[in-house]
């Protein structure tokens, strides 16, 4: 397929590539079975239901041989896995973008970056950051603004209690145009633990669109039996 003679377009990257060490499972935690199917699968057939993606890009360790089994599914969804992960978020990304360059997209096309374990997603918050960020000049990211008060800790103890007024909790997806991403990250490095870091290192400000409290990142082991109590109620 190619798009780039086309108006600009939105396609989901999904860094695929971690072990997910905190997690407590026996492997990588997208594969870990929730309610049946498994965390990617969850989150894929969330952005499948997006009518404004044209595609979605997977992207996997080299070494991956489990994709294929824990997401049956996505070989007849709009997208693509791809193999060409690195050691950090940032570098599996990079290699993401470069990857939809090959298949035709354009460096003004939009880019949305969604975590494989925020598995919660529901289709109608990806299209309200779409059409939040859509017409604007630098893009923007899912976010909840900070309701419990906030320590700095030093050695496990409080050392001070930090205002929270304006504090946002970055969630995914985030939404940038591909060509300035790209440059983003070049230039961030690799010790960017998100893409809007990377954007407001180039001096600019990337919009807050709220998101939810479901829209979690399953992280610790508690949190997927709070998924797991999540997904029942739906």
């Amino acid at each position: 397929m190619s798009f780039a003679s086309e108006p600009p377009r939105c396609f989901a990257v999904v860094p695929c590539a971690g072990v997910g060490l905190r997690a407590g499972a026996a492997g990588p935690k997208q594969y870990a079975a929730l309610g049946g199917p498994s965390v990617v699968a969850h989150t894929l057939d969330a952005l499948d239901a997006v009518a404004e993606l044209t595609a979605t890009l997977v992207v996997l360790s080299p070494d991956d041989t489990q994709f294929e089994q824990h997401a049956p599914r996505f070989a007849q969804q709009r997208g693509w896995a791809v193999r060409c992960g690195g050691a950090t978020r940032a570098a599996s990304v990079a290699g993401g973008l470069q990857a939809l360059l090959e298949r035709g997209a354009a460096a003004n096309d939009w880019v949305l970056v969604h975590d494989a374990a925020r598995c919660l997603l529901q289709p109608a918050w990806v299209q309200r950051l779409i059409a939040a960020c859509v017409a604007d000049d630098v893009g923007g990211l899912l976010a909840l603004p900070l309701a419990d008060t906030l320590k700095h800790a030093v050695g496990g103890r409080v050392d001070q209690t930090l205002p929270r007024a304006d504090k946002w909790l970055a969630q995914t997806p985030q939404m940038f145009r591909l060509g300035l991403l790209q440059r983003a990250l070049r230039e961030a490095g690799d010790a960017v633990t998100d893409e809007a870091s990377a954007v407001e290192a180039l001096g600019l400000k990337p919009l807050l669109v709220p998101g939810d409290a479901e829209n979690f990142k399953l992280t610790w082991p508690a949190d997927f039996a709070l998924a797991a109590r999540l997904l029942e109620t739906r």
